[in-house]
């Protein structure tokens, strides 16, 4: 690769350029062996500096396993992204102890990120990552290269809460030159009044699911309008239609070609499926459909709430 290359983040606006080098090439083609080691992201529209904190159990695309890693992102970053709006400040939630049904816990700065999207790089400097969970999950090893390891607090944290944060199935499609990728996240049961009565608390099972789109070609698109199919396997169909998405109509160009978000949903039966489409838009005025993939909202086996009670006519 000749000389190493100076290493920065491109979104930070003040002085926090980082002193730091690329790997050599044939280290990206081989999966991270262990947590602590250093990213960056290859696409300007994903955060660059990243923590590594695990390895994620394989996704299943058109039937091939692909690795994820499980990463801390920068909290200089985060700021950058939340002020450009190019991002959604990533959080992963999860209901978790499902003895207190109505509690959400949040973990910010907690995303999920493809091999093939990150560079490793190594950093000189005794704090390459700013996120308060840093040295809580990681302690510096001197002799070891990352020189970084998972505490003993990281790996009962991972074990406590692993239905919650590990990855299931990733759906891709590309339509037009927009490619949308979508991970679902189940996230526990979540306490909810009946709408029949006040007295009757029904266990809700909720799922995240995170959706990035990707501009492959060159010429600009932007996003003007999701239409969302929710189908719950207790037999009802519900259609979301509205502008944007959390807020915003994410402008895709070659320079920031890709937007991430996250959101929630809810049904009232163990499991389901979501569909739909994003209206796209390019600067000409022409406008197409880029279809969401359909996936899977699916319960934890042995966490499944019990069936709705019924209710007489």
């Amino acid at each position: 690769m000749g000389d190493p290359s100076c290493l920065w983040s491109p979104y930070s606006s003040d002085s926090s350029v980082e002193t730091s080098t690329f790997r050599d090439p044939p280290e990206w083609d081989d999966p991270l062996a262990a947590p602590g080691d250093l990213l960056m992201s290859k696409n300007h529209g994903s955060p660059p500096h990243e923590e590594y904190l695990g390895h994620i159990t394989k996704d299943h695309i058109k039937g091939t396993a692909h690795t994820y890693y499980q990463v801390l992102i920068d909290s200089r970053d985060c700021q950058f992204l939340k002020y450009t709006k190019k991002a959604q400040t990533e959080a992963v939630t999860f209901l978790g102890n499902q003895e207190n049904g109505r509690t959400l816990y949040a973990v910010p700065g907690l995303d999920y990120v493809a091999h093939e999207d990150v560079m490793p790089y190594t950093a000189f400097n005794e704090r390459p990552i700013h996120h308060e969970l840093f040295y809580k999950f990681l302690q510096r090893v001197a002799d070891k290269d990352p020189p970084f390891e998972a505490r003993d607090t990281l790996k009962a944290w991972q074990k406590r809460n692993h239905p919650w944060l590990e990855l299931s199935d990733v759906h891709k499609e590309t339509t037009e030159g927009v490619r949308v990728t979508v991970i679902p996240f189940y996230m526990g049961c979540r306490e909810a009044h009946s709408p029949h009565s006040n007295d009757v608390f029904w266990h809700l099972p909720q799922w995240r699911y995170c959706i990035r789109l990707e501009n492959l070609g060159e010429k600009a698109v932007q996003l003007r309008e999701r239409h969302w199919r929710i189908f719950s396997l207790s037999g009802t169909l519900e259609t979301v239609r509205g502008r944007g998405v959390v807020g915003s109509e994410p402008l895709l160009t070659k320079r920031d070609p890709a937007f991430q978000y996250s959101s929630h949903v809810s049904l009232q039966s163990p499991s389901g499926h979501m569909w739909g489409t994003f209206r796209m838009e390019r600067a000409d005025g022409y406008e197409f459909e880029c279809r969401i993939p359909p996936f899977s909202l699916e319960s934890k086996q042995g966490d499944s709430p019990p069936p709705a009670p019924a209710v007489d006519s």
